[in-house]
């Protein structure tokens, strides 16, 4: 699958920013360079969440699994340009399966290891896998046969891990046999790649109350990539700590690409958990890594638990997904001498990166992002000049080029993706004329420099929950829980919440005589199969929603009402 222009493939071609390319060919380079080198760790607590014990794996390692991995893929029908949806967790086969896919020329689609059978009927109707990967065992459930029952019968189901049943397919065992591995390797052999190929469809919510698929080619994921190690400057040989999961820009432009980029060692972890993530950063010695800002916080503000770590190998953390604290950004440096970034990105395709080389100082580097693809403006980071960013009125639709007023963040380059997939009235609003994305958030020039030189991050115009980095879409909630036999009319909307940043809250209207609860609701999306992140925390019974002259709900006046304090 190719998404992108011929115009824009050979005018990007004739920039030296795309070429062909892709994934596997980096690794290969890197495995052929140093083979004995360690690869890949899985956490100390793999058992405990998954099937077997924790995995250490060299290049030489990686490499033949993941070409056995390809090669079962291509025994279970998966052929070049087919998609694979996946759901696992950050476990040293979910890596592998993004390498094998590379090399077989199959477009991975992971979906985080929360959703439900419900997001997944959603997910397949989009993005039609010819194949579903996942596991027998993640913390005591069967994933691969729970979600089964939510693809279609001509999906072909695959699984790690002991104990298939039914008809769900070994990975292991598929390219067993030698004539089907040695038919498998001939194919794969054969196939001609270009870096203008599919290598992702990584999900988001949108307004429109559906899961949007953001396809994405090896050419948008290594300038998205650039952007980070440009901020980072890995070096070779470094350890990179992962503790996100491995479904979108985060992790993929964060950690996937820049682990080959500094032939280094990426060390898994999941889920969060911030004692085990310290001890990790000690016994491997990371050097490396992404925390979310109220971790960061809190890991500053307690002195005494960074004194017992030694954490001396440690250069960087990257962190966003909600505004830095000025103190946290100061005080890493001052205390542990590590330099703190500031990443503003999505799977769309923002990079917006404060480094210490672009933002030397710390505190406007937690508020301040680079005006990358501004004229008149330079930066360290090569994606400055191949991205061009302008703010723009979403009322009137002017350009706003003067400090003080917020404007929505518009963008255009070879990082930025070509559009929803299979979603034609989602595309026709989020491109204007000019082919410019607009990512609906909301920021303003700076008035610091001549010229002003920052942007300011100031809120969003779309009405995206964005629960610790899982975003939530309201409409999706709002056209099930209208479903609930107590239920008149319901509304989601977002409060905010010190440590995740904002969590699911909603108003609703109860038919006549009725007691509703929010056991209710939570007891709905259980039956459904609802991911628990998306469930409201709080229930608000009001007589009316309000609504503007056409009819639409307006989430803002509920926010205003009724969202509480911090808690």
């Amino acid at each position: 699958m190719k998404t992108s222009s011929q115009d824009k493939i050979e005018a990007y071609r004739a920039k030296g920013w795309w070429d062909d390319r892709t994934l596997h060919a980096l690794f290969d380079q890197v495995a052929a360079e140093v083979p004995s080198r360690l690869a890949l760790v899985d956490a100390s607590n793999r058992s405990d969440i998954a099937f077997g014990p924790p995995r250490r794996l060299d290049y030489a390692s990686v490499d033949s699994e993941a070409r056995r991995i390809a090669e079962a893929l291509f025994v279970a029908g998966v052929k070049q340009g087919d998609c694979v949806l996946v759901q696992l967790p950050n476990i040293v086969e979910l890596v592998l399966l993004y390498i094998a896919a590379s090399r077989l020329g199959a477009i991975i689609s992971p979906v985080p290891m929360q959703y439900g059978r419900h997001e997944l009927a959603m997910i397949a109707g989009v993005v039609q896998p010819k194949a579903f990967v996942s596991l027998t065992q993640f913390k005591g459930d069967n994933v691969a046969a729970a979600h089964r029952p939510a693809l279609a019968e001509e999906v072909v189901a695959l699984a790690f891990g002991p104990d298939v049943t039914g008809d769900i397919r070994a990975i292991d065992t598929l390219a067993s046999d030698g004539a089907l591995a040695r038919e498998a390797a001939a194919y794969i052999d054969g196939i001609r790649h270009s870096g203008n190929d599919i290598l992702t469809v990584c999900w988001t919510s949108g307004t429109t109350g559906r899961p949007k698929g953001v396809p994405r080619s090896h050419n948008h994921w290594f300038n998205q990539s650039y952007s980070v190690e440009d901020a980072v400057k890995p070096q070779d040989g470094d350890v990179l700590l992962n503790p996100f999961p491995f479904v979108n820009m985060a992790a993929i432009s964060g950690f996937l690409f820049v682990w080959l980029f500094a032939r280094g060692t990426l060390v898994l972890h999941h889920p969060f958990d911030l004692a085990l993530m310290l001890k990790q950063m000690v016994v491997e010695n990371v050097t490396y890594t992404i925390a979310p800002p109220a971790v960061l916080n809190m890991l500053i503000g307690q002195k005494d638990l960074l004194a017992a770590h030694d954490l001396s190998k440690l250069r960087t953390i990257c962190s966003g997904s909600a505004p830095l604290s000025p103190w946290m950004v100061k005080g890493f440096k001052d205390v542990l001498g590590v330099d703190i970034i500031n990443t503003f990105g999505s799977n769309e395709g923002i990079a917006l990166v404060s480094s210490g080389a672009d933002v030397p100082d710390p505190e406007h580097r937690a508020l301040y992002f680079p005006r990358f693809g501004v004229a008149g403006l330079t930066w360290s980071n090569r994606i400055a000049e191949r991205t061009e960013t302008k703010l723009v009125d979403p009322v009137t639709g002017e350009v706003v080029d003067a400090p003080g007023r917020p404007g929505e963040l518009c963008i255009r380059g070879p990082n930025v993706f070509d559009g929803y997939l299979n979603s034609p009235e989602d595309n026709a609003a989020a491109f204007d004329h000019e082919g410019f994305f607009r990512t609906g958030d909301m920021l303003e020039i700076v008035d610091a420099g001549d010229p002003p030189r920052f942007y300011r991050f100031v809120g969003r115009c779309k009405d995206i929950i964005n629960r610790g980095g899982m975003k939530i879409s309201p409409e999706e909630l709002d056209n099930i829980l209208v479903s609930h036999p107590k239920i008149k009319e319901a509304a989601t909307f977002s409060e905010p919440d010190k440590i995740l940043g904002e969590r699911v809250c909603l108003a609703a209207v109860a038919k006549p005589g009725q007691d509703l609860v929010l056991a209710d609701i939570t007891g709905l999306l259980k039956e459904k199969d609802v991911a628990i992140f998306k469930w409201p925390e709080r229930l608000v019974l009001v007589e009316s929603l309000p609504r503007n002259p056409l009819g639409k709900v307006v989430r803002g006046e509920l926010k205003r009402l009724y969202a509480g304090s911090p808690s």
